[in-house]
């Protein structure tokens, strides 16, 4: 980055670790949303949505943080693109918070229902997510586009799994219509968790730009 002095470089720093705390905090809520819809635990979900709000709070301060920067310090190239690809990724990241909210959300609406079928993809779509947010994590600490790039195969795994619990579910509902309302907030987590890895997908783009000054979408320059 172009360094102009050490207040601006430790303010750069303190938006780093601002984003990277939010990325941690981001993939636990994730992996405890999809936990608790597993075990079917209340409380645990109840967790979720608590903590949701620290992350919403962290988005807010974020972008104080990188507005403040841009007005005050007038950032150029390089420095540039880590506060705007900085502010792009914070909104990510409050998206798929609100996204594990919503599956913890569809866990209280199961809690004392059994489930219409074994949960073995829709946990198997939130471990490859918590891969893929780790890895863009990792990209995003260490400016490397190609390991940013390595998770576009990862999110077409995710849709596939998506389109199998989908069709089962959709079977599920056609031989036992009083399944329904069983078997759509398990469609509906599957859809978040889906739009969990659409989200990861924009961070990778994102940190493409944001070293290489490249626009991208799903591997493709335009």
């Amino acid at each position: 980055m172009e360094h102009q002095d050490s207040s601006f470089d430790q303010e750069l720093a303190d938006l780093n670790d601002s984003l990277l705390k939010m990325g941690v905090m981001v993939k636990d809520l994730i992996h405890k949303s999809v936990d608790a819809l597993k075990r079917r635990d209340r409380d645990l979900a109840r967790q979720v949505i608590k903590d949701d709000v620290d992350v919403d709070q962290l988005e807010l301060v974020i972008d104080d943080k990188a507005i403040n920067l841009i007005a005050l310090r007038q950032p150029k190239a390089g420095d540039l693109r880590f506060i705007l690809a900085g502010m792009r990724l914070a909104t990510d990241l409050e998206r798929i918070g609100d996204l594990a909210e919503s599956i913890a959300e569809r866990c209280i609406e199961l809690a004392d229902q059994p489930l219409v079928k074994p949960l073995v993809d829709i946990p198997r779509m939130a471990e490859l997510a918590e891969g893929s947010l780790s890895k863009v994590l990792d990209a995003f600490v260490n400016r490397d586009p190609d390991k940013a790039k390595e998770i576009w195969p990862v999110e077409q795994k995710i849709d596939d799994l998506r389109d199998r619990v989908h069709d089962e579910l959709i079977e599920i509902m056609s031989n036992s219509p009083n399944s329904t309302h069983r078997a759509i907030p398990l469609l509906l987590a599957a859809r978040h968790l889906e739009r969990i890895g659409d989200h990861i997908t924009n961070i990778a783009e994102d940190i493409v730009y944001m070293v290489e000054g490249e626009v991208i979408k799903h591997g493709g320059m335009l």
